[in-house]
């Protein structure tokens, strides 16, 4: 059982598993070390066609029963930009869009940090003496990032981050947590392990050594949320064959790669895992944001039965995030 806390309510929740059986048949105890089978198992071309199979397919669909699991799970559909009838294959439900301007209020403050994704949100901190010292359970931060990218790894040494884990039900457009001018964006390849909670204890480090993009951005100029450089690592998983950068100005319209020099919004549309379910890691220079303190003290939460809680034998419990919800506030503001 892994649970997690509902911010909304403050209720303790179950989370539902996708294509769990064929999970834990692909991280069985007898993959566990690598091998020819093991890196098949976890190459782009199975995933394109585990993807094809589970969201495009007749057949997958029936056999993995889609339609009870969107049903169990409970997407509301009265958000959706498109009728929810046209929403009939899988890879449709995933990839919908929402009427986030609507639905998905934000604060007026430039200097609140938001949610990038619908996910299960972590927060930490990459000093070694900070009760929320994480980062090691889940990835290595020199890898993370790319060790070449020595500007970049010292910018963010003994910062903070937020790990946003995506679920199949999810919304998966990721919106900007910041305004802010692109200093960077760049690709590091790898696998396409799955970020399923007890996959990412058996691997250790997936979101380190699957395929990510990084995008890196100045807040500290005219306009920005001033809360000094912000990473964001968009990371592939499981079933997730792309990551598009798609990012409009407003609403949908007009979607546009993203490149060095260009402004982006907070709380407008980034990018699209295509389909599944991945993962999201913001990344913080030191004494730069506060954290919204709910989402640190649920962490630490007793009464709810989480598998990173029981792997490391302490109350380890993420929150359910909406995009656009304020994660931390700037701190150390600079004038531009």
């Amino acid at each position: 059982m892994h649970q997690f806390i509902d911010r909304q309510t403050t209720e303790i929740k179950d989370e539902a598993f996708y294509g769990d059986r064929v999970i834990k048949f692909i991280y069985s105890k007898a993959r566990e070390t690598p091998s020819v089978m093991y890196n098949i198992l976890n190459s782009r071309r199975l995933c394109k066609f585990l993807g094809f199979f589970y969201f495009d397919s007749f057949i997958g669909s029936k056999i993995t029963r889609t339609k009870e699991f969107m049903e169990k799970i409970g997407i509301d559909y009265s958000e959706c930009l498109e009728n929810p009838y046209l929403l009939d294959t899988p890879r449709k439900i995933f990839e919908r869009k929402i009427c986030y301007w609507e639905k998905r209020p934000m604060p007026d403050d430039e200097g609140i940090v938001v949610s990038p994704c619908d996910s299960r949100a972590l927060v930490g901190s990459l000093m070694r003496t900070s009760l929320i010292q994480i980062k090691d359970k889940f990835f290595q931060y020199e890898e993370l990032i790319g060790a070449d990218k020595k500007d970049w790894f010292d910018a963010f040494r003994d910062g903070d981050f937020a790990i946003f884990r995506l679920t199949p039900d999810k919304y998966h457009y990721n919106h900007m947590p910041v305004s802010g001018g692109v200093l960077d964006i760049y690709e590091i390849e790898g696998g396409y392990h799955s970020c399923n909670p007890e996959v990412t204890i058996t691997l250790c480090n997936p979101y380190s050594k699957n395929k990510r993009v990084i995008t890196i951005f100045d807040t500290d100029i005219e306009n920005g949320s001033h809360v000094g450089l912000v990473a964001m690592i968009e990371i592939v998983a499981l079933l997730i064959g792309d990551i598009v950068q798609c990012y409009s100005d407003e609403r949908y319209d007009n979607p546009q790669k993203i490149k060095k020099g260009i402004f982006l919004k907070k709380g407008q549309p980034k990018s699209l895992f295509r389909p599944g379910s991945s993962t999201v890691i913001l990344l913080f220079q030191r004494d730069r944001i506060a954290f919204s303190s709910d989402l640190i003290k649920n962490i630490f939460n007793n009464e709810a039965k989480s598998v990173f809680s029981k792997a490391f034998n302490m109350p380890f419990v993420e929150t359910d995030v909406k995009v656009r919800s304020p994660i931390g506030t700037a701190i150390n503001r600079k004038k531009t």
